[in-house]
Order: structure tokens, then sequence, then C-alpha cells
């Protein structure tokens, strides 16, 4: 979910991102490393552009039902020092959940892939995100806080910072960062988000704070033994942000509206249940026709 609000408050953002990513761009070249693709650059952000349109949009459609929901709000919240940090705190706890649930749910997952699709890191690659969110429902994460109080016009705000926040820790020329590590996500926090190894796979969801992560069992830490692996299981091989935004929509409803997927229950794993499902199912597929021919 975005709106204007979103869009100015990263916008107000820009500069600070940009200096980030000629830094890291002249410190990779520096040490020899070839991070950056001008091909993956213009992918990256034309996926960004075509994410803000999307959210512009949808906020505009949605916010009547925003507006109508909070209306039914618990409690009479106004902008006091505490309900800033309350409402921060939350919103990131909330997006701990859509982060997660983007992992597992096959519907979410096919919005969120796109931003996993790359198989570099770096902090262009935070660019990297869906114009299909509002599609898949990323909105309904934040309309608990709308119930409790928070005015969604805030609410919208605090998403956007919580996301620039995020674009910070998409880099590898970072380090460990001592005490730091413990409460909030990180670069290297990150990277283990990002990485296909097999220790890492669904790890490490945080937003802002990796505090969810260890309450809830999914955090890992970063270790210099493994060289991680960045991307998803089948590459997608193509610079188009198109087949970046859309080739998982297409899987999924191949997968569940397929004429030999003649019960209910199947059709509806395929759209919300585990995305190794399918991913088992395209394998499995795939081995046999490779018998066939063999």
């Amino acid at each position: 979910m975005g709106s204007g609000w979103e869009s100015l408050t990263l916008v107000l953002l820009a500069p600070l991102f940009l200096i980030c990513m000629v830094l890291e761009y002249r410190l990779l070249r520096k040490r020899g490393d070839d991070d950056y693709s001008l091909k993956e650059l213009l992918c990256n952000f034309s996926l960004a552009g075509l994410h803000q349109a999307s959210d512009i949009i949808a906020t505009l459609l949605l916010m009547p039902f925003f507006l109508w929901l909070y209306q039914f709000r618990v409690f009479e919240i106004s902008l006091t020092p505490l309900s800033i940090i309350s409402v921060f705190i939350l919103q990131d706890f909330f997006y701990y959940w859509f982060h997660r649930a983007s992992h597992n749910v096959h519907w979410l997952w096919a919005s969120h892939i796109a931003h996993h699709s790359s198989e570099r890191m770096n902090f262009t690659t935070a660019f990297r995100q869906s114009l299909t969110y509002p599609l898949s429902g990323m909105w309904l994460f934040w309309t608990p806080l709308m119930l409790l109080g928070y005015p969604p016009t805030f609410v919208i705000v605090v998403v956007a910072l919580n996301l620039g926040f995020q674009f910070f820790v998409h880099t590898r020329i970072v380090g460990k960062l001592g005490w730091f590590e413990h409460i909030f996500n990180t670069p290297s926090h990150h990277r283990v988000h990002h990485a296909r190894n097999s220790e890492y796979i669904d790890r490490n969801f945080a937003g802002v704070l990796i505090i969810w992560d260890k309450l809830f069992g999914t955090f890992v830490e970063e270790r210099n033994d493994i060289n991680i692996d960045y991307g998803i299981p089948h590459a997608i091989n193509s610079w188009n942000p198109f087949v970046a935004t859309f080739h998982q929509w297409k899987t999924l409803f191949t997968l569940a509206f397929s004429p030999d997927k003649t019960s209910i229950s199947h059709r509806l794993t395929y759209l919300f249940g585990a995305p190794k499902i399918s991913d088992d199912t395209i394998r499995n597929k795939a081995s046999r026709s490779s018998t066939r021919q063999n």
C-alpha cells in the first residue's frame, strides 16, 4: 500500500539513496567486483516506477475503505512521541508477518518473488518491487493499525519510512555492525534473507527490528564459511520488468486452473498453499518429460 505521501517520503530520501549507490558502485569497482549491470539497473528502476504508480492508484481506490474502517477504531490516538514510537513498532511487527506470509503463501509470493529474482545483492536490488502488491493484498496487513486508531495517512507514512530503512540493508559492502545486530535488521541479516542456500532459505524476515525473527524462531546469523548464492530456485533469465513481475502469476494460475485439477482443494492449494508445492510440481513435470524423451 502506498500513496502520494509514500512517494513524497521516498522522493525526499532519493538523494541519499543515490549517494549510497554511487559510493557502493565505486567501492565495488575498486575491489574488482562487477556487481552492477546496466540492464539490471534499468530493470530495477522500471520495477520501482511501476510499483510506485500502482501503489498511488491503489490507495486512491482504497482510501474510502480505509476511512470507513477507521470510523470503527478502538482508541482515539493523537500524535504524541509515545504514539509515534508505538506505531513504528506495531507496523514493523505486522510487516514481519506480511513478509513471512509472502514466503509461505503462493498468492503473496507471486508478488514478492520479483524482489528476490535478482542474482545480485546491491542497493539497486531494494528498488526491485512488484506492481501487483495491491492485488495480492499487502495493504490488508496495515488495516489492524487503523482499527486500533492510527490515522490512515499516518500509517502510510510509517510504511514508507519502514521501506526506506530497508534500502540500506541491500548491500554486500557493509559487514557486521556490533550491538546494532542484536536489535535491528542489518545488511548481514538481510544477505541471509536473499540467499537461496539451503541453510538460509526463508529466514530473517525483519523490516527494521530483527527481534521478531529472534522471538518467532526464524533468525539465522550470517556465517563466514558459507558463500551466499543469491536469487530464486528457478532463475527468470530476463531483464524485462514485466517478466520479473508476472512470471510467477503465470505459474500460479497455470497450475491452479490446469484441466487435470478437478478438486477445488487442489486448486486452492496452488493458489494459497506453500510456494514449494508449485515448485515440486514443476520439477516433477520436467522430470517426467525428460524421462519420456530419453
